[in-house]
């Protein structure tokens, strides 16, 4: 976790030297990290995966990364830690997929 936590510090070092702060309220990032992911999903539009990773892995990189940025970014805001929510929600889904049902299949859990 301490990873992490020196991301989320460089990344806010980062915005800070651009007083960029101003316009990152919790609506914004939410907003710029719904953008970014749709950006990514445009990589593999038309395309099966093999084909969109072989023809824009780069960019599904840089569009990974933005999306992950706006997530941490969002978080630290929050005051939420991700290790926590992140084994949070694990916990929920175990609860709502429980292996005995869900090990194979793609249903969602209204469905099992």
């Amino acid at each position: 976790m301490n990873d992490i936590r020196k991301l989320i510090q460089k990344l806010n070092a980062f915005r800070d030297e651009r007083d960029w702060r101003q316009f990152h309220n919790p609506k914004d990032l939410a907003i710029s990290l719904s953008l970014e992911a749709a950006e990514l999903l445009e990589d593999f539009q038309w395309k099966t995966s093999e084909q969109a990773i072989e023809e824009n892995l780069e960019n599904i990189k840089e569009e990974l990364a933005d999306v992950m940025i706006y997530a941490l970014m969002l978080s630290h805001d929050l005051d939420l830690d991700v290790k926590e929510i992140i084994l949070d929600k694990m916990q929920k889904n175990a609860q709502k997929y429980p292996v005995e049902k869900s090990k194979g299949r793609k249903l969602k859990y209204d469905n099992l």
